[in-house]
Formats: structure tokens, sequence, C-alpha cells
């Protein structure tokens, strides 16, 4: 095992630069794909239109990712190597944990983006449409991301200080987990959609940033982890397929307003109590005074 691990860092000391600008470019494009949707939420000054279990699932999937790729044997081993190798070599290393660690970062940011500008709903829009979320569920999105959080810290760091032959068996356990609140993280947001039949606050650039990198991210983590990552890379094919669906979907949304407007006929989803479905609860606690 020794032996083995002085090769990993001997390897990983000569890091391949083809491989190491690849890795940079995900990981900046990872950033960049999802500022067109942090944009578009303080922009409207409104999160209608993501579902609260997208917001939820994909947070919690996020955090099972991050402790997943920590937790990894090969990803502890490659850690392990830094106290041996350069800073450069570290640092390239160290590539497939920082890109979804940024893509955790960015995504628990949607998710108090989503609490902050979360629409007031008064009497008006519920009449106008009741499967509009309320403040309770933002809540309670927000109570479990943080719960899920804590379990997956201390579980962890049990498992990793008291219980390090069964690392892998929890490491896995979190990519499955991750994997599986994925696939299912996009069922509530296309249902959300389908049902308002337009994006809302749901940015369809991040989509098409998105919806091919996951399979460019996948490639990347593959090359870095091997066969025995499976479940770190696996959540990003998944996303990736679910995502096309999604994007497709709203492809056919925005086509369809935009040949509405031509004709001079208001969209579907418009109506009179728009501005108030815009409005965020929170910072306006003087309109109702």
């Amino acid at each position: 095992m020794l032996f083995t691990e002085s090769e990993r860092c001997q390897e990983l000391e000569h890091p391949d630069i083809a491989n190491f600008s690849i890795s940079v470019f995900i990981l900046v494009g990872i950033l960049v794909s999802y500022l067109p949707q942090h944009a578009k939420i303080i922009i409207r000054r409104s999160s209608r239109g993501l579902s609260p279990l997208f917001v939820l699932l994909g947070t919690v999937s996020g955090t099972a990712s991050i402790a997943n790729i920590l937790t990894l044997p090969e990803s502890t081993r490659d850690m392990a190597c830094c106290s041996e190798i350069g800073r450069f070599p570290c640092a390239a290393a160290l590539l497939g944990i920082a890109q979804i660690g940024v893509q955790w970062t960015c995504f628990f940011f949607i998710m108090l983006l989503f609490l902050i500008f979360f629409p007031r709903t008064t009497e008006d829009t519920e009449a106008q449409d009741t499967n509009l979320p309320t403040w309770k569920e933002a809540i309670i999105v927000l109570a479990l991301s943080l719960a899920f959080f804590v379990f997956a810290l201390f579980g962890s760091v049990i498992f990793v200080y008291a219980a390090p032959s069964h690392i892998r068996g929890w490491a896995n356990f979190l990519g499955l987990l991750a994997t599986a609140l994925a696939a299912i993280q996009y069922i509530p947001q296309i249902i959300t959609t389908w049902r308002l039949q337009e994006t809302g606050s749901l940015s369809v650039p991040m989509m098409c940033i998105q919806t091919p990198g996951s399979f460019v991210f996948a490639a990347s983590l593959a090359v870095r982890l091997g066969p025995g990552g499976w479940s770190a890379w696996g959540l990003f094919i998944f996303t990736g397929l679910l995502q096309g669906v999604l994007l497709g979907m709203s492809l056919c949304f925005l086509w369809r307003a935009r040949q509405a407007a031509k004709s001079g006929s208001a969209p579907i989803a418009n109506g009179p109590g728009e501005d108030n479905e815009q409005t965020p609860l929170i910072g306006n606690g003087s309109a109702g005074r």
C-alpha cells in the first residue's frame, strides 16, 4: 500500500499540462455557468419558477457530492501527497475536488437567493395559482439543507477517524445518495416549469452551459479518479441527461412566448398578479402596512 501511494505521489509530481488546462477551464466554466442563474434571480427580484424541491435536492445532492469526493480513498491519497510534492503539482492534483467545491458553493448560493427573493404570496395570487410554494416550504428547504450538511460533516469525521476501514463504503453511500438526489432533483423542476408554462426565474443560459458541461466534467473526474471513483463522476452523467430534458422544455416555452409576442397576444403565464409574484418576501415587511 505504501509503495502504491509513493508511486501515485511520483505520478502527481509531474502533472500533465493539457489535463491541467482542461481542468482549470472546467473549474472556471462551472463558476461562469451559475452566474446567469444568480443574476436572473437578483434582477427579477423573485425566485418564482424555481421548485422548492429542486432547490432542496440540489443543495443536499451537492453536499453529498463534496463529502463523497473528500472521503474517497483516492482523493485522500492525493491530498496526502501534497506534503511530498510541490505547490503546483498539489494544486493540479486537487482540481477535481475544487471543481465540485465550486459547484456546491454556487448551488448553495442559489438556495440562499431562493430564500431571500422568495415571492410574497397574497390572496389574489393564491387564487390565481394554488401551486405557488409557501414561505413555510422555503424555510423547510433551508432547515433540511443545513441539517444534512451537519449530518454529512459529522458522519465523515466519524468514519475518517473512528472507522477508517469503512470509509469507502461511506464515500460510496454519499456518492449514490448524491446521484439519486440529482436524478430526482430535476423531476419537481420539470413539473413546476410545465405547470407554469414558462421558465420564470430559471436561467436558460445556465442550462445551455451546464448540459454539455456535465458530460465534460464527468469525463474529467473519470480520468482523475478512475473506475474506483464511479460514484463521483456518475452523478454528472445523470444530471446532464436530465438537464437536457428541462432545457428542451424551456426552449419550447421561450419560443412559444416569442411567437405570441410577435402575434401581439399576451404570454400565457403572465397575468395581472405578476408584480406581486415577483416581490421578494424578505425586505418587504412594510408592504402590507
